[in-house]
């Protein structure tokens, strides 16, 4: 099977209509927890890198080996773990405040230098009197919970992001074990953060979501996944940020649904009441029709009652504007999903 059309753009008047400008195509997976396909639209089996999607599975070694309680981290601290966070106030005290507990600070973080991402998603212009360091980086959440591995295992601090450092090996094996896969199955790549990623099976990434859905009812990894579904749902503001999409989502789901995106055109969601987890790739990695399919899949498995689709509303069918804040087009689902 090869990747299908998701979703179009389009141009034009109110007054004449709107005709087709892009189409994007892609492919959805959504399994139950045991790995089952229920639905899928494309190919399902679609290689992946999963991207920012994988981070509550990066802390799983941190998790499985007790950090949390080790260092003290409360469940926003968690969520930080998980997050790709907007650099807010509070995204930066919590980092912070994991360094602190864990005796470094943000010095030894190796993910990089990078603008908070508050300012693109809010509409604000980027201040030209800050100098960036890697607090702000999106990814240092994850980074702070890869360095408390490192302390908790005595394991170096330096290089922690090199495929052959122990944090790294436990991170593909714990994986490989999740998604029961060979490790030598799963190609490697360098993430935006310089942590290694992985590619999956879309229908893999997807069950992976529907186990973190269970939380402590997993099998195999409730010990960690409890506590991180928990801290996703409980505090989607730290996972996120103000008015980005996994934190409209999880609020929008009330508990229920557990959400991560990732860099070009990767979404992921666990929803507990259903036992389903569900992924989506857009294959030419351009996000902007992302949240339209994101809706859309939603909508045709059933899962939006009346204060949903109110508070998703957004996302259904937004418009596309110009530099004057004219309408010119809109977006539009062009998929089915299939069933099992």
């Amino acid at each position: 099977m090869h990747a299908v059309p998701l979703v179009a753009t389009t141009r034009g008047y109110p007054s004449s209509g709107y005709v087709t400008e892009n189409v994007h195509a892609g492919s959805i997976a959504v399994v139950d927890s045991a790995g089952q396909l229920l639905a899928w639209a494309g190919d399902p089996q679609y290689p992946t890198f999963t991207r920012s999607a994988l981070k509550p599975f990066q802390a799983l070694p941190f998790l499985l080996s007790g950090g949390p309680a080790k260092f003290g981290l409360a469940q926003d601290e968690l969520a930080l773990l998980c997050a790709s966070h907007s650099g807010e106030e509070k995204h930066l005290a919590g980092v912070r405040s994991i360094l602190g507990k864990i005796g470094l600070d943000a010095g030894h973080l190796e993910c990089g230098c990078g603008a908070p991402l508050y300012y693109e998603t809010n509409n604000l212009p980027l201040p030209q009197d800050r100098q960036w360091t890697p607090l702000h980086h999106n990814c240092s959440g994850k980074h702070s919970g890869f360095l408390a591995w490192c302390r908790m295992h005595d394991a170096a601090t330096t290089g922690y992001v090199d495929p052959g450092h122990p944090l790294q090996r436990a991170i593909r094996a714990t994986l490989a074990d999740a998604v029961g896969l060979p490790e030598a199955s799963l190609p490697t790549g360098i993430d935006g953060c310089s942590a290694p990623n992985y590619a999956l099976p879309l229908a893999s990434l997807a069950q992976l979501f529907a186990r973190l859905g269970k939380g402590a009812a997993d099998e195999r990894f409730g010990s960690a996944f409890g506590p991180l579904f928990d801290a996703m749902t409980g505090r989607p503001d730290m996972v996120s940020g103000t008015e980005r999409s996994d934190l409209v989502l999880m609020t929008a789901g009330g508990g229920d649904w557990v959400a991560k995106i990732g860099a070009d055109a990767v979404q992921a969601i666990g929803i507990r009441s259903a036992g389903i987890g569900i992924a989506i790739k857009i294959a030419d990695g351009n996000n902007r029709g992302l949240h339209t399919i994101t809706y859309n899949v939603l909508d045709q498995l059933g899962l939006l009652d009346d204060a949903k689709r109110t508070a998703l509303e957004r996302f259904r069918r937004p418009e596309i504007r110009n530099a004057r804040g004219t309408v010119a087009g809109d977006m539009r689902p062009m998929f089915s999903l299939q069933r099992a």
